[in-house]
């Protein structure tokens, strides 16, 4: 009896880990931390205002599935504990959609965590890395997420305009190599003009 309970046992357990596999996609690994620049002195106030979303490189992205990725923009507004609320505003289905997080403050200037994370079902932890940014023209930020056990990162190119330089392209793809990531996993946006004045 204790026997066969040890087979049924063994047996659930493969088909669990089975499933498991299928069910998680390929990931290339998130880089630890260390491995990411940190923005020197890094300046809150000047970071503050409108950015938008120019590119992005990550472990779930590849050219093929998010082929018509359009632009959206992201304002961030700095509240008086130094942490961010950050709006996001994109076109969808015909409306402009709105996505508010809050982003908290950590021991290093520059990077954030997730706040109110309970209310993200499945997230166990959220982090935002500011790169590298010149606060007038470009910000490149670093994302890693913990997501039911599984890591998943994405490095987002931000401007302060809709222009994208050749010159910021090639830096931002040469970021998104080092970090791991291949041309297969770095996108650009289709420049639009619907909810980029909200």
């Amino acid at each position: 009896m204790a026997l066969g309970l040890l087979w049924v046992g063994l047996v659930l357990l493969g088909a669990l880990q089975t499933q498991a596999q299928d069910s998680t996609p390929n990931l290339i690994p998130a880089p630890p931390l260390r491995r990411v620049p940190l923005q020197p002195d890094f300046q809150d106030e000047q970071f503050q205002g409108k950015w938008y979303v120019l590119g992005l490189a990550g472990s779930e992205f590849n050219k093929e599935k998010h082929s018509q990725f359009k632009i959206y923009s992201t304002t961030y507004e700095l509240n008086e504990d130094n942490s961010y609320n950050a709006t996001s505003t994109l076109a969808w289905n015909q409306t402009c959609d709105h996505w508010l997080r809050t982003f908290i403050p950590t021991l290093w200037r520059g990077q954030f965590t997730l706040g109110n994370i309970e209310r993200y079902t499945g997230i166990q932890r959220y982090i935002l890395r500011v790169a590298a940014t010149d606060y007038v023209q470009f910000a490149m930020v670093f994302f890693k997420k913990i997501y039911k056990h599984q890591e998943y990162f994405k490095i987002t190119l931000y401007g302060r305009t809709k222009m994208l330089t050749p010159e910021l392209k090639e830096n931002f793809i040469t970021f998104a190599k080092s970090l791991g990531l291949t041309d297969h996993h770095i996108i650009f946006a289709i420049p639009i003009d619907e909810c980029m004045d909200e």
